[in-house]
């Protein structure tokens, strides 16, 4: 039995919901032996509070700040000078990357040419990291992979390994809490084409990442108690309205890959409702609800129409009722950037 049960966590909205909080806070509450980051490259940024010290991480799951060997799987791209910088990052705050971060051989290469080219994108509104030209060359058959990757730095930053034999030539049994990045909404096939990413971020990518499904135990969606989105819809535009502001004022909405702001709307009921059915969605972790109180606003989308509520309290009967019937486990709502 190489696999004893997997865990993941996945983003029911458009990225930015707290999965790196909700990961590390995750790796206190049971004993896994690994983390796996399973989807996407240097785009994403999680922002966690580590004893007290804000840290910001791009491409090293966060398992490596708890002490837990931490995998960026084959469904992942490396931006490699990128992830040196945030090694070194790391390394200088006391933490163990050199013997715990690992990287599957089948992930691809971030090149130079892959970020030349993403820098010039107007249409999409990419982050300009070279994840799509990486993803589009996997996928032609022409990338790189790093088991090609000849580097005189490489091995003192971490360790190449075939995750095949992590999952099942060890036969250890295994806990492994599976951290994903961007948001279902960003999803490549499911998202909202063509402003969407170039990896899968839904429960089926870590499946890619060598999983099987029958050993998935728990599916943890993450959102926020309202949406954010960074791209260039020309729907997504509420930039002007005070209170959208003031929630992203109060929330600190700007990216933590960018710095770009985050246009801000009401929570989409039935874009979640899907979102969780897709996913099929066991627990639920609502992030930020604490900026909706500060503000003083509540609201939601439901058949394209906005609902407001005078009180937290009946916000949350609200959004809790309409969701319970798509999910299993537990609701919880969480008022705090430090944990869940």
């Amino acid at each position: 039995m190489g696999i004893k049960y997997a865990d993941v966590i996945v983003d029911l909205q458009y990225g930015d919901t707290g999965k790196g909080k909700v990961a590390h806070s995750l790796a206190n509450f049971d004993d896994y032996d690994i983390v796996l980051r399973y989807n996407g490259g240097s785009n994403a940024g999680h922002t966690v509070y580590h004893n007290g010290v804000k840290v910001v991480t791009h491409q090293v799951p966060v398992g490596v700040l708890k002490g837990i060997p931490s995998i960026i799987g084959p469904g992942c791209v490396v931006n490699v000078p990128k992830l040196r910088e945030e090694v070194q990052m790391l390394h200088d705050l006391g933490f163990d990357t050199k013997n715990l971060l690992k990287i599957d051989r089948r992930a691809h290469v971030v090149t130079h040419d892959h970020l030349e080219e993403d820098s010039t994108d107007e249409k999409i509104g990419t982050t300009r990291q070279g994840i799509g030209p990486a993803y589009r060359d996997k996928y032609g058959r022409t990338g790189t992979r790093m088991e090609n990757y000849q580097s005189m730095f490489v091995n003192d930053l971490f360790s190449i390994i075939d995750i095949y034999d992590t999952w099942f030539v060890n036969r250890h049994p295994k806990r492994i809490l599976c951290e994903g990045a961007q948001g279902f909404h960003l999803d490549i096939d499911w998202g909202e084409y063509p402003y969407v990413t170039s990896s899968h971020c839904t429960v089926g990518s870590v499946c890619l990442n060598g999983i099987p499904p029958h050993n998935i135990r728990k599916i943890i969606g993450v959102m926020k108690a309202y949406e954010t989105y960074v791209g260039n819809r020309t729907d997504y535009t509420n930039e002007n309205d005070p209170i959208f502001q003031a929630i992203q004022r109060v929330g600190n909405e700007f990216g933590a890959t960018t710095g770009r702001p985050r246009k801000v709307n009401w929570l989409n009921i039935d874009n979640l409702v899907k979102a969780m059915q897709i996913n099929g969605v066991t627990d639920l972790i609502i992030n930020k609800a604490d900026v909706l109180q500060e503000v003083g606003v509540f609201a939601i989308i439901r058949d394209s129409e906005v609902q407001k509520f005078p009180t937290y309290e009946e916000f949350k009967s609200y959004v809790e009722s309409a969701i319970y019937d798509h999910m299993s486990g537990l609701i919880k709502w969480s008022f705090s950037p430090n944990e869940i």
